[in-house]
């Protein structure tokens, strides 16, 4: 007779009673290693390994037991996994898919000891997704009616648990403050309503010896009491449970607890910051002016335009993107550009930078003239090349031509002329035009130059 090795799997979603004497995992196991002891008959045998995952949630496979289950399986030590209920194994179809994929392949299966039915025959797989699906269900409807819980209850103002905000201590379902750490909150608000301004606030901050909460985790482990940086600032000022209020998806309810920062002095400061924030963002506009606009072109002569879009956090990407991109934006257009706007600039520039410097450029585009005027002409140029910032470097640029693996870059003359401090009717045109080769790593969506 041939024998049957038999692994009993155990599970239980909470904590709570696992420190009894006797506990459900206990009682789980008892059950299947009767049923084991029933089937001697038919060559099984109980494997000693304890194979449990206490206070764990069956909507994932993450789990150590399961997981250390799942590689004896793989390994050949297992031909059949014993558990009380088909959800103790999981409460996922699609992860159940991902078990029965590891059974098949190592010739193993698994035996429900209160659930009986073979999973060896179609009518058996049946039953069993008939009875995953109802987990799911369940496991789904729960998370529902938690989730339906926490937002009538913040809709209440009650706290609803997760990391205490510094300044407050929980106090059942709502917050009490805390001294020491409100005095901490109270100096950041009037820090800015002095100086507006976030860096001013982190520096002071720091000065100051303005530490985050420390917080002592259950296994005994500290965290936190950090000096206060620029984000952590950032949310302190802009969270409303400091004015007594309870924030959940988006929206803000009044909260049962006491503030600390009086409510209109809070919606004062967050006006504040927004039009600081918009300032800013003006500022920061100026500065990020697309210098290349109207002088690329891609290999179809199309011209490509800048663009941009913005992060959820609001942050301003700029792009070059061909023109019929936006023109014919219900069409497929594979071969567009899409081009990363500060990139593609600082490449440019470079290759600019590099043409100018390069010790055969003066006496080809000054072709004809004698020693004097080429050593006055190469002097002038190495003061240019010398403050070799983007925006200068692009300004002589005419045209650049992008095609792919190369960049063709047109200069003006008269731009040119006017940097060597020479007449432009001396220029020769065929030195005005250079080719580079570049790589790209993606083309369509976004291109990496």
């Amino acid at each position: 007779m041939k024998k049957i090795r038999c692994a009993i799997y155990t599970r239980k979603s909470s904590e709570d009673g696992l420190e009894q004497e006797f506990n459900s995992l206990h009682a789980q196991r008892e059950a299947c290693a009767s049923y084991i002891a029933s089937q001697k008959h038919e060559g099984w045998v109980m494997l000693s390994d304890a194979y449990d995952d206490g206070g764990l949630s069956g909507g994932s496979l993450e789990r150590p037991a399961l997981q250390r289950l799942l590689t004896d399986v793989r390994e050949g030590r297992i031909d059949q996994i014993v558990v009380y209920k088909i959800d103790r194994l999981t409460r996922s179809l699609a992860d159940f898919a991902k078990i029965v994929d590891v059974l098949d392949q190592a010739g193993a299966s698994f035996v429900s000891v209160t659930q009986s039915f073979n999973t060896a025959t179609s009518m058996g797989r049946l039953t069993l997704n008939m009875l995953l699906s109802f987990a799911q269900f369940e496991r789904e409807v729960t998370a529902e009616r938690i989730r339906d819980k926490i937002a009538a209850s913040k809709r209440k103002g009650l706290w609803m648990g997760g990391n205490v905000p510094l300044g407050y201590e929980a106090s059942g379902r709502s917050l009490s403050i805390n001294p020491e750490e409100a005095a901490t909150i109270r100096i950041l608000y009037d820090l800015y309503e002095e100086h507006g301004n976030l860096r001013v606030v982190r520096e002071q901050a720091e000065r100051l010896q303005l530490r985050s909460k420390s917080r002592i985790h259950p296994d005994g482990k500290t965290s936190g009491g950090n000096l206060l940086r620029r984000g952590h600032i950032y949310h302190l000022l802009t969270n409303p449970i400091y004015a007594g209020r309870i924030r959940h998806k988006g929206k803000v309810h009044e909260g049962q607890h006491a503030p600390i920062i009086a409510p209109e002095r809070f919606d004062d400061i967050q006006r504040q910051m927004q039009q600081n924030a918009a300032r800013q963002r003006g500022r920061v506009l100026v500065k990020r002016k697309s210098l290349l606009c109207g002088k690329l072109y891609d290999e179809t002569g199309d011209r490509l335009t800048p663009s941009h879009s913005r992060t959820r956090s609001g942050t301003r990407l700029r792009y070059y993107i061909s023109n019929r991109l936006i023109v014919d934006t219900g069409a497929d257009h594979p071969g567009a550009w899409r081009l990363p706007a500060p990139e593609l600039e600082e490449r440019i520039a470079a290759c600019v930078l590099k043409t100018l410097r390069d010790p055969g450029f003066i006496p080809s585009l000054l072709a004809g003239a004698d020693t004097t005027m080429l050593s006055h002409a190469t002097a002038a140029l190495s003061k240019v090349t010398h403050d070799n910032t983007t925006t200068k470097l692009l300004s002589p640029v005419q045209r650049t031509d992008i095609a792919p693996g190369k960049l063709t870059i047109a200069l003006v003359a008269a731009a040119l002329a006017d940097l060597l401090k020479v007449q432009p009717d001396i220029i020769n045109p065929e030195a005005l035009v250079t080719s580079h080769p570049f790589r790209l790593r993606k083309r369509g969506v976004e291109t990496k130059i």
